[in-house]
């Protein structure tokens, strides 16, 4: 909500101090609705704006902000209908305001996917302020999403006439051009951004999109690593997973020099790790995560790490994973979704189903939760069970094809043949084109228009050739068609491609027709072992290793955990904090290293990069820690914060201390327990 209410607020608020002079409403509940406003409280700000209606029916002000507040709501309806009071009541005088409601209403019309009468409300919008640029740049971005570059270059154009030193109308312009494969004249428009702002990362990362439009590997990924060193920029690091060979060698040579002249900088390595794992080079993707995680500690790493076991079949080696981000946030229900589907691929089907209760208990309007649990009570044989998680699933989101393709497959197995042909008519009705499609051809076939369903399915795979999942589809509609040939044929087709999840294959109903027969067990013998084969070398080293424990001593006063440490060969002592997520440095600890060798001017990695003159380290700063060693045990390279009024030498986080292993805390023998996978 906040950057929603700050781009609002930056056009409107601003003048709220001067209500009296500009005429506008000083009543006590408007007021209340605009501080409430500013303070991010939605429904306090709604209500004291309600109220101001009821004694000011009139007032069209109080209109404006309901309206905003109720589209932010997505209450679509509601906020149409105070737009228009709004547009209605405002005196035409108040420039900003009536712009205000007109620009609301044109995001109300959006969200209802009526572009016209969007475009015709900022259309009005700028008749009444022909020199305010962001009008000119909403609705450039609604011709662009049309696909109506003229219209929108124009726009552009008036917002580089109005302000030719700002980069938005170079950048739309740019754009414009990418989209048309202009490449040429999109990269004209994004040198000139790079020169009217050098630290504008998406000028770079538009530009590496037109030079791989050239084919100028050498420019394209200068510019992909000048925008990612800028601000870590999200285009930027798009493009980096899509690059095949040449470019993709090219980038990852010049990501490790960046990584080498910032070594203590885990988004380097973390980037080279999604860059192997768009290009399915799971081993290699797991090697520069572990890297990001002993410089700075992630469960989004861990859970990236789980994500690359999962999809090489090392399904033991995943649940490590997963279970080692959970414990470093044991919040993060989408971390939970994933141990709930690694649990299915090892055959705990209802452990499956207990994760994906947890999930629901916390999230339950998640509409695909209800989903992947109903498939699963399925395969438990909870035909009934199954049914009301897919009913709730269809309720919450009603346009999710596969819910209704397993609640049908279910009807059909019960003899609810009228039940299933309505379910499968409305996969057909959601998929409507062949960019729709996902699961048609299920319906299809369900429905027995099998000519239709295989149709569909040659549509799917023509769309990615080499996806092994879309072949594994093709293997499930011919075997539920009884088509014995095609449906093996594919089977070994997904499996060249490299498709290993052998437990789903082994427990799915669509497998049904082919799994007693010779040739589908020779198949699945012949790739299990070859995967099997792939990954052994690495299993005995990754999941097979031997747990190391380490107990570690501690002493504790106030109930504060204190452990005896060498901070970069300093005897000192640290703080464990379960509750911290950060490390901190005293500011006295740190100020006596610096002065004595312990830590150099290089040792200064944040943004206040600075010492005093007296060689003070100052409050704020960001220092490198090289070495942390306690217990036998070392921590590399740790970031830490300089705090004041710290008592304690150095603060140290659970989460930091979790790059070693697993961490539990014995009481009663006062020591860390530390297991090392």
């Amino acid at each position: 909500m906040k950057n929603y209410l700050i781009m609002l607020l930056f056009a409107v608020a601003i003048s709220a101090t001067a209500q009296d002079k500009k005429g506008r409403p000083t009543s006590y509940n408007y007021m209340r609705g605009v501080e409430a406003v500013q303070n991010e409280k939605t429904e306090e700000a709604l209500e004291f704006f309600n109220k101001d209606i009821q004694e000011n029916p009139k007032n069209g002000y109080s209109y404006s902000w309901i309206a905003m507040l109720r589209e932010h709501q997505e209450e679509h309806g509601r906020a149409l209908t105070a737009a228009d009071m709004a547009i209605k009541l405002l005196p035409k005088k108040d420039a900003e305001y009536v712009i205000f409601a007109y620009t609301t209403r044109a995001d109300v019309y959006l969200n209802l996917e009526d572009t016209v009468k969007a475009i015709s409300d900022l259309t009005t919008a700028i008749k009444i302020k022909p020199d305010e640029n962001s009008l000119y740049e909403k609705r450039a971005q609604i011709y662009y999403e049309q696909e109506r570059y003229d219209l929108a270059d124009a726009d552009y154009q008036k917002m580089i006439e109005l302000k030719p030193g700002e980069t938005m109308g170079y950048m739309g312009l740019g754009r414009n051009a990418n989209s048309q494969k202009r490449w040429d004249d999109a990269i004209k428009q994004f040198d000139y951004v790079t020169k009217l702002a050098s630290d504008y990362s998406q000028g770079y990362a538009f530009r590496a999109e037109s030079y791989i439009g050239k084919e100028k590997w050498a420019e394209a990924t200068d510019d992909i690593v000048k925008a990612l060193s800028l601000d870590w920029d999200r285009k930027a690091h798009y493009l980096a997973g899509t690059l095949k060979e040449p470019a993709f060698t090219m980038l990852v040579s010049k990501i490790k020099v960046q990584s080498a002249k910032s070594p203590n900088e885990a988004t380097w390595p973390y980037i080279l790790g999604t860059m192997y794992e768009q290009n399915k080079h799971y081993t290699k993707a797991i090697e520069y995560y572990e890297t990001a995680n002993s410089k700075d500690v992630s469960p989004s790493v861990y859970q990236r790490i789980s994500i690359c076991h999962y999809e090489m079949g090392k399904y033991e080696d995943a649940l490590n994973s997963i279970n080692q981000a959970l414990s470093l946030d044991s919040t993060d229900l989408s971390y939970k979704a994933r141990r709930a589907n690694i649990y299915y691929e090892m055959g705990e089907v209802h452990s499956a189903i207990a994760e994906w209760d947890n999930v629901l208990t916390a999230q339950p309007e998640y509409g695909f939760g209800y989903y992947r649990r109903g498939w699963f009570k399925e395969l438990a044989g909870d035909m009934e069970g199954a049914i009301e998680d897919l009913s709730m699933s269809i309720v919450l989101d009603p346009d999710y094809s596969y819910s209704y393709v397993s609640r049908g497959d279910i009807y059909m197995k019960q003899g609810k043949k009228e039940l299933a042909e309505a379910d499968f008519k409305k996969v057909i009705e959601i998929e409507d084109t062949p960019d729709k499609y996902d699961c048609i051809h299920y319906a299809y076939q369900g429905l027995g228009e099998n000519a239709k369903a295989i149709a569909a399915m040659d549509s799917i795979i023509a769309r990615d050739s080499t996806d092994s999942g879309n072949y594994y589809d093709a293997a499930c509609l011919y075997s539920r068609m009884q088509d014995k040939g095609n449906a093996l044929r594919c089977l070994e087709k997904c499996l060249e491609l490299g498709y290993n999840r052998f437990a789903h294959i082994e427990r799915d109903f669509d497998m049904d027709f082919l799994r007693e027969t010779d040739e589908f067990k020779a198949l699945i013998t012949k790739y299990k072992s070859a995967s099997s084969s792939i990954n052994r070398e690495q299993s005995n080293n990754v999941s097979k290793k031997e747990l190391i424990i380490s107990e570690i001593p501690f002493t504790k006063e106030d109930g504060i955990c204190k452990v005896k440490c060498q901070i970069n060969g300093l005897p000192l002592h640290f703080v464990f904090d379960t509750g911290a997520s950060d490390v901190t440095l005293s500011m006295v600890e740190a100020t006596f290293m610096m002065k004595n060798g312990y830590l150099s001017k290089n040792d200064v990695i944040g943004n206040q990069r600075y010492m005093d003159a007296n060689g003070d380290v100052n409050v704020g700063t960001v220092i490198n820690i090289k070495n942390v060693n306690f217990g036998g045990l070392d921590l590399n390279n740790i970031r830490a914060s300089v705090v004041r009024n710290q008592k304690a030498p150095l603060l140290l986080g659970q989460s930091v201390l979790a790059r070693l292993g697993k961490i539990e805390i014995d009481n009663a023998k006062k020591v860390i327990k530390i297991t090392q996978y």
